[in-house]
């Protein structure tokens, strides 16, 4: 484990600061040697004998490190200020409010999450990439603040080199100096130190006059930079006008592609509205025509796509806007038994004119293609009481019709008479003129091929011929 570390750390005595971790003593032990302190957990008690003092290179044998008990009490009251909120107390509570409040803390750099505090610490201390450091030769010279992973691209910057530099030349100088006391007593300091501090004079001037080399390489460099900056010039004058170019053609590419992703969102629906175009009708009767009946009702028998809808309708230009719903493999209590055909009253742009509730009888035929005109023909008459049949509020309102229309059977057997090359037809017809139930045979038997206002004048000459025929009979009787 390492120090504590806290917001206000910077204002406490270099007394209570570890000099290896740098955060705040945690079980602080004392170097008996020199006096400085550090973590107990700073301190590799396996592996080292002799502990050397960072801060003062005095050596301490590690049986003469001892705990420093006083010390450790009189931390326990520093006011703290948490790293991480506003909370402030004292250390000896400090680990609790790290435990309680901050149980997974994260780096302040790289955003990675701990477990643990002191994981944390230790992360920050010598692993975290994006760590900000003071740079080693700040007393040199060199003030930049880095990172661990800008730390090689930063010792080749020239301020760093030119700290070395005054590094070195300091050294140089301290040696130069103590060169001149080893000369002037001689019975200070023994042959070998002496023949030590020659070669540590050497190695400093050798790397002195390395460093001077790199400087002037760096100047060289600095005036090669130069003169290309100066070819750059030449070609950087006409960078305005290519990049005006550019970004007018780049203004001109989003706008195209602003409109195709309008196309592209428009597209379905237009095509859906062509698609309806094509069939509508304003006189509340409709044909639909369905086709893939096959594979539309495997996709209802496997729930893929359990109802399909039909083009819309119209009862007239300006009337109600109507549509219908077909569950192929049934809905609801008709579900695998019956094929469920409702109605669905939708939203036009009359409707705030027309009359609600709707309450037009609906009728429907499923018609027989065999030319035997054994036609299924049902009705129904809303219910006024139902939302199905109120204005609607939304694009659709809740379908409603027959659920039992016709059975399964009679549409998956061989050669069915309702389903012919894999295509079937319904009709519906919203009835304004309270038509006889006995008349939708009739109606439904006329050739769809005629125009509307025949169909209407040959029904109505159906019922003068069927009024007329039982005017004859009660008079006969």
């Amino acid at each position: 484990m390492v120090g504590f570390n806290t917001s206000n750390r910077d204002t406490f005595s270099s007394n209570y600061i570890c000099i290896i971790c740098s955060l705040l003593l945690r079980d602080p032990i004392q170097l008996t040697e020199c006096g400085h302190r550090q973590c107990k957990s700073c301190i590799d008690t396996q592996h080292q004998k002799i502990i050397i003092c960072p801060a003062c290179q005095i050596p301490t044998s590690i049986h003469k490190v001892m705990i420093d008990l006083g010390c450790n009490s009189d931390m326990q009251s520093l006011s703290i200020n948490c790293l991480f909120c506003e909370w402030n107390g004292i250390l000896q509570h400090y680990q609790e409010h790290l435990d309680q409040f901050h149980p997974n803390p994260k780096c302040q750099y790289c955003n990675h999450q701990f477990n643990s505090h002191n994981k944390l610490n230790e992360h920050q201390l010598s692993q975290c990439q994006k760590a900000t450091v003071d740079c080693l030769l700040k007393n040199f010279g060199c003030r930049e603040q880095i990172t661990l992973d800008t730390k090689e691209a930063h010792y080749l910057t020239q301020q760093h080199q030119y700290a070395i530099l005054n590094a070195t030349n300091l050294i140089k100088s301290q040696l130069n100096d103590t060169q001149m006391d080893i000369d002037s007593s001689q019975t200070t300091a023994t042959n070998s130190a002496i023949v030590h501090l020659q070669e540590v004079h050497e190695v400093v001037n050798i790397l002195s006059n390395g460093l001077e080399t790199l400087n002037d390489d760096n100047q060289h460099l600095n005036n090669e930079s130069l003169r290309l900056q100066i070819q750059l010039q030449t070609l950087t004058e006409n960078i305005p006008q290519l990049k005006q170019s550019i970004e007018e053609s780049n203004s001109y590419l989003e706008e195209v592609k602003q409109s195709q992703d309008i196309l592209s969102q428009d597209a379905p629906s237009l095509k859906e509205k062509i698609n309806d175009g094509q069939n509508v009708s304003y006189d509340g009767t409709f044909i639909w025509k369905i086709t893939n009946v096959k594979e539309k009702m495997d996709d209802a028998r496997s729930e893929r796509q359990s109802s399909i809808y039909s083009p819309p309708f119209y009862s007239s230009p300006t009337g109600y806007k109507m549509r219908l719903r077909l569950y192929l493999f049934g809905d609801g209590n008709a579900r695998r038994t019956h094929m469920s055909l409702f109605f669905v009253l939708m939203t036009s742009e009359y409707d705030a004119i027309l009359k609600f509730p709707f309450n037009y009888k609906v009728s429907f035929c499923l018609y027989d293609q065999t030319g035997e005109e054994k036609h299924v023909i049902d009705s129904f008459r809303p219910d006024i009481k139902s939302n199905s049949f109120q204005r609607p509020r939304s694009d659709m309102n809740i379908a409603s019709g027959i659920p039992k229309f016709i059975p399964l059977s009679s549409l998956e057997e061989e050669n069915s008479r309702y389903v012919r090359d894999d295509t079937m037809s319904i009709k519906v017809m919203v009835d304004f003129y309270g038509m006889d139930k006995t008349l939708l045979s009739y109606v439904f038997s006329l050739n769809p091929c005629l125009p509307i206002h025949v169909q209407q004048m040959m029904i109505e000459q159906e019922v003068e011929r069927r009024v007329q025929h039982q005017q004859l009979q009660t008079s006969s009787t």
